[in-house]
């Protein structure tokens, strides 16, 4: 079957409870439809290069699926339904990385200000 990478935005104003319950209820969708989520990471409130709907912040999550064509078409019906998710992105990939993405790695890397090897003193 062939191979995505499906990120989705939600809105600032929810709770991180309430995007773990979206992801879960998107996360159906595909394996309703003969689908399988091989991975699924959620990168936090992170904040967005414009206003979208208003909105200047968004939830970001990423879902990396094995499934047939309509398995992702329905799920993109269901986000176009929502009024929490601002923006989707669907891209069909030859494999799946099975390492954390860049941008969970980019996290753990620490404050940007810490350079370690500059004198604070100048």
């Amino acid at each position: 079957m062939p191979l995505y990478e499906h990120v989705f935005i939600a809105r600032q104003d929810i709770s991180p409870a309430q995007v773990e319950g979206l992801t879960e209820t998107l996360a159906n969708i595909v394996t309703d439809n003969g689908g399988k989520i091989e991975k699924s990471e959620y990168w936090g409130l992170r904040n967005l290069q414009y206003k979208i709907n208003k909105n200047r912040k968004g939830h970001y999550s990423l879902f990396n699926i094995d499934g047939p064509p309509i398995a992702v078409q329905e799920l993109e019906r269901q986000e176009k339904i929502n009024d929490d998710i601002l923006r989707v992105l669907t891209i069909r990939v030859e494999e799946h990385d099975p390492e954390p993405s860049p941008v969970l790695s980019r996290r753990d890397r620490g404050d940007r200000n810490d350079r370690g090897d500059r004198d604070r003193r100048r």
